[in-house]
């Protein structure tokens, strides 16, 4: 029974995906669950899991290529069992009546694939070491002649004594370089952040903060929490509920354009721009006016571990009514941020370094961290984004207004 591979259902706003790799190949046997191929879309990377066991047909779209949503991309035959495709085919000795008893060797899966349709043992192909290649495969049956047309040749054969070459001047030379195309996730991001500056008017406000009243109470109370709440306490939980009640005094930070339209939001999804292999991605928390501390920490990191894992969803990805992004954990000392469309305002945190201020007449040395609010001046007020950035220091400058809700 041949079962359709398809592309999952991808989100309205993104046209289209592509295929990074596949991790099987026609031939080769997979179980229930065993990851098929990668699918990248605009905004995260989808994994394709065999829906049942069995054995990979064709594969009708190559990595490289865009596919849509729900296209069929490759056919899987569910008739029979199958093996795991890391396990070893055991030999027999029908196979080679020379050979009563052979040991088990290494091989890919291509080499095995191979050896199949070519009707030898692979443990009978004379070899080196424990391992049986491609070159191994083709002195045996006589060269690339008697290899099935399905089997592509081996791009490097493996001689008994290699060569040594000289070095090439162009791996060696220090003006070496590399092309590689552009991620979707890159070039998304590309023309998102040209949009976002070519179609809103944006201006960025600074202020300073001193941040000794919260460092001295999460180094008070960090151990206890961890132990109270398995995670631990960290800087950003307490600038989004910052930003959150900052946000209540001032719904015009949390409002959005559309067309001649502001659209006021009653809630407050809070975007934490996180990092990933293929760059940086920005989850949403959602209703983050009924969150504690502690579950905002665990769910920042969730997102930071799954944003590594290439485990992020479309829904984690979507929506959001303000951006709060982190430059300080790389050593930034001040940005301007662009922002996040729909959204009108984004908060960039920096690095906290200890400076010297003026305190009671003093002159002091504290740890202060610059921030900026970068805003939509279309539709937000210079007055309104300064008093919001302005409150939100004062939140992190005396904590406690937090947990009174000041």
């Amino acid at each position: 029974m041949l079962e359709a591979i398809k592309v999952p259902v991808l989100a309205e706003s993104v046209a289209d995906a592509t295929l990074i790799n596949w991790h099987i190949q026609p031939g080769q046997s997979v179980q229930e669950g065993d990851k098929l191929v990668d699918i990248e879309t605009d905004k995260v990377v989808l994994e394709v899991v065999a829906p049942a066991a069995g054995t990979l047909v064709d594969i009708l779209k190559k990595a490289g290529e865009n596919v849509l949503s729900e296209e069929i991309i490759a056919h899987l035959d569910t008739s029979q069992l199958s093996i795991k495709t890391s396990d070893v085919p055991q030999p027999t000795s029908a196979t080679h009546s020379s050979s009563p008893t052979l040991t088990p060797v290494k091989t890919s899966p291509a080499v095995r694939k191979m050896a199949t349709e070519a009707g030898i043992d692979p443990a009978s192909v004379p070899h080196r070491g424990d391992r049986v290649t491609k070159a191994d495969l083709l002195q045996q049956v006589g060269g690339p002649a008697e290899i099935p047309p399905s089997s592509p040749p081996p791009k490097v054969l493996e001689t008994p004594e290699p060569k040594k070459m000289p070095a090439s001047p162009l791996v060696t030379s220090a003006r070496h370089e590399e092309r590689v195309p552009m991620t979707r996730l890159r070039k998304r991001a590309s023309e998102r952040l040209l949009a976002a500056q070519s179609e809103h008017a944006i201006l960025t406000t600074f202020n300073e903060i001193n941040m000794k009243a919260v460092m001295d109470l999460r180094n008070k109370y960090k151990d206890e929490f961890e132990k109270a709440h398995g995670t631990k306490l960290g800087f950003m939980s307490f600038f989004t509920k910052a930003v959150v009640a900052a946000l209540q005094k001032f719904p015009i930070i949390n409002a959005s354009t559309e067309g001649d339209d502001i659209v006021y939001h009653g809630y407050y999804d809070i975007g934490i721009a996180v990092s990933s292999p293929r760059g940086l991605v920005v989850p949403i928390l959602r209703d983050v006016d009924t969150m504690t501390l502690a579950d905002i920490e665990k769910a920042i990191a969730d997102f930071g571990k799954r944003a590594k894992d290439a485990q992020l969803t479309l829904e984690d990805l979507t929506g959001g009514t303000f951006t709060i992004t982190n430059g300080g954990i790389f050593g930034s000392m001040l940005s301007t941020p662009i922002l996040n469309p729909p959204q009108s305002a984004i908060l960039g945190m920096h690095n906290i370094v200890e400076r010297p201020i003026a305190e009671n007449g003093q002159v002091v040395i504290r740890p202060i961290m610059y921030v900026a609010l970068s805003y939509d001046h279309r539709l937000i007020d210079g007055r309104d984004a300064v008093q919001f950035l302005f409150m939100v220091k004062k939140e992190i400058e005396d904590p406690a207004r937090l947990l009174l809700d000041l």
